[in-house]
């Protein structure tokens, strides 16, 4: 709903529209995004709808024709206007609908193809506002474009996966349906999603029934396959699913075989082969006779190939197959390891709830501690704290603190912004007050690698600072890792005693795996933390801990999941 009412937003925009238009539509995206209540249980009673700041009547009007239709008729025909393409222009970097507009009035611009074209040809040259930086941020946001093209953000994968397991099982004998694929690995991002189904209804008398069940499924927009057990149709955002229906005795080696990664399971082929069996989506035989051997579970097949069960975070063939094989796989961390999350933002800057509330968030998620981290003053567009604004914060902070009577601690905290030259954003004295101060680097992405590196190593040298917050600064499919020796900025804050960050926010997961081994392996201290904007966000967390479990951490590894008083301790030793 949120992406539907966001578009057409944009769409009247590149329209020239009423400009009180376009915000009503922007604000009522904003407030069904922020939403914590189910909007489709809504639908029937519009009042209810206009309860919620940011939905009027217009408003509840659109929301209960896109729960009907499974679209906005207004955005159907501003599309017919325009083109649908010029959606995917918005997603490169500095284009936003004025810039699209003027594209198109100037030079019919309307795709990403059309842009890449009109670049090459010179065409934007004289443009208003086309200068050689903005065309060269253009072409390099293309070629991100066409990289990340067709994969999806974790939590959308997720949230489709999940609506789509709710309508299967409204017909009744289904017994176990789970994502395979990246989805149940845990990778960052999504090309496309395996469902697989089994039970009574996936039986051979009664498959049938489950398939065009399936296949009625009614956000898919195209068909792409329809089999015997097997339905693969295409969403409305363009992601992929596959639905598998299989008979009960072959569902673990089914869902082994698609959950992957492929360089995981041809080890795992492999080392069957040597064993004389063979190993296939259906089950594990005899080479000799094809006999069965195991195929109802995952456990059982791995158990006769002589290895433990192995997570599906750790597929990805970095040696899991032997550590299964010799017994010494990881205890990987859990969710519920986590007793703290500490770093989140309020309405004091560009947060949507108070301190308050982000407290009792966290204290209704079973939580000891957080630690509230507003922005500092750079950071314009977020409204951040300057000195006098944030010693004013902490003191609000520190009355929160004591209301909740030690049910919960609130640290006072703040995301100071690294500055291009490596200075904070706030004057020691200010941060000195703090619990918990994060350093981020929130502008001038495009500093040589030598200078951002300069810039972040000057920065952990300032005693004050206890976490390096989102490390590498990227944004998943939307803006690469800046440039940075990473390994000399792991290295120094293991030295320092500053702890790094895993971002756990669904656009950033920022460390990525693969750093944050190289985190553990130079001896940095890791935090996990959601950078919730919202009490909704801090169930983002579970993200997070799927790709500190893909990165083989456990428990000891992450300091919050120490206690309130073990986790201040851990963190870098403030000044005297």
């Amino acid at each position: 709903m949120a992406q539907l009412l966001a578009e057409t937003a944009d769409l009247l925009e590149i329209g020239a529209g009423d400009p009180f238009r376009i915000r009503s539509y922007r604000r009522a995206a904003e407030a069904v995004e922020s939403s914590t209540i189910q909007l489709s249980t809504l639908a029937d009673d519009p009042k209810k709808l206009q309860e919620i700041p940011g939905i009027g009547k217009g408003m509840a009007a659109n929301i209960r024709e896109i729960e009907r239709a499974g679209t906005l008729p207004l955005r159907e025909e501003l599309l017919l206007k325009y083109k649908p393409t010029m959606l995917e222009l918005l997603r490169l970097p500095g284009m936003g609908p004025k810039t699209v507009a003027l594209l198109w009035d100037a030079l019919q611009v309307g795709s990403v193809e059309e842009l890449e074209k009109a670049i090459t040809e010179g065409r934007l040259a004289g443009l208003p506002r086309f200068g050689d930086k903005l065309v060269e941020k253009l072409r390099k946001g293309i070629e991100d474009y066409k990289q990340n093209s067709g994969r999806f953000l974790i939590d959308v994968a997720e949230t489709a996966a999940e609506k789509l397991i709710a309508y299967l099982r409204e017909l009744p004998g289904f017994t176990t349906i789970l994502p395979a694929g990246s989805l149940r690995r845990g990778r960052d991002t999504v090309g496309d999603l395996d469902i697989l189904a089994t039970g009574p209804a996936c039986a051979e008398d009664c498959v049938d029934a489950a398939v065009e069940h399936a296949a009625a499924y009614p956000p898919a927009t195209t068909m792409l396959a329809k089999g015997q057990n097997k339905v693969s149709f295409r969403l409305r955002n363009g992601l992929q699913v596959d639905v598998r229906l299989l008979p009960e005795g072959s569902y673990g080696a089914a869902l082994q075989y698609f959950t992957g990664s492929k360089m995981h399971n041809v080890s795992v082929r492999q080392r069957a082969l040597k064993r004389g069996y063979t190993l296939s989506e259906y089950a594990l035989a005899r080479v000799d006779d094809g006999a069965f051997v195991a195929g109802a579970t995952e456990e059982e097949i791995y158990a006769a190939l002589g290895m433990d069960w192995i997570p599906p975070e750790l597929r990805e063939n970095n040696g899991e197959i032997e550590a299964a094989e010799e017994h010494r796989l990881p205890v990987l961390i859990e969710e519920s390891d986590i007793r703290g999350d500490v770093h989140m933002h309020t309405h004091a800057t560009d947060g949507k709830n108070s301190i308050r509330e982000m407290a009792e968030a966290g204290l209704e998620r079973g939580y000891e501690y957080i630690a509230i981290t507003d922005h500092s003053k750079n950071l314009a567009m977020t409204n951040g704290l300057d000195d006098r604004r944030a010693l004013e914060h902490v003191k609000r902070i520190r009355e929160v603190d004591a209301e909740m009577e030690g049910k919960i601690r609130v640290f006072a905290g703040i995301e100071v912004d690294i500055l291009g030259d490596g200075a904070l954003d706030l004057s020691d004295e200010v941060l000195a007050q703090m619990d918990v101060v994060i350093g981020s680097v929130h502008s001038l992405f495009n500093q040589p690698e030598a200078q951002m590196t300069e810039r972040v190593l000057r920065a952990m040298e300032n005693p004050y600072l206890r976490i390096l917050g989102h490390p590498t600064g990227r944004l998943l499919l939307r803006r690469e890792p800046f440039a940075i020796d990473l390994t000399a900025a792991l290295r120094q804050a293991s030295e320092l005693g500053v702890a790094v960050e895993h971002n756990a926010y669904p656009d950033r997961l920022d460390l990525c795996d693969r750093d944050l081994r190289l985190a553990k392996e130079l001896g940095c201290r890791i935090t996990v933390n959601t950078d919730s904007h919202h009490t909704s966000h801090l169930g983002k967390m579970r993200y997070g801990v799927q790709q500190l479990r893909r990165a083989w951490l456990e428990k000891r590894d992450v300091l919050n999941t120490l206690g309130a008083r073990e986790f201040l301790s851990a963190l870098r030793p403030r000044p005297a």
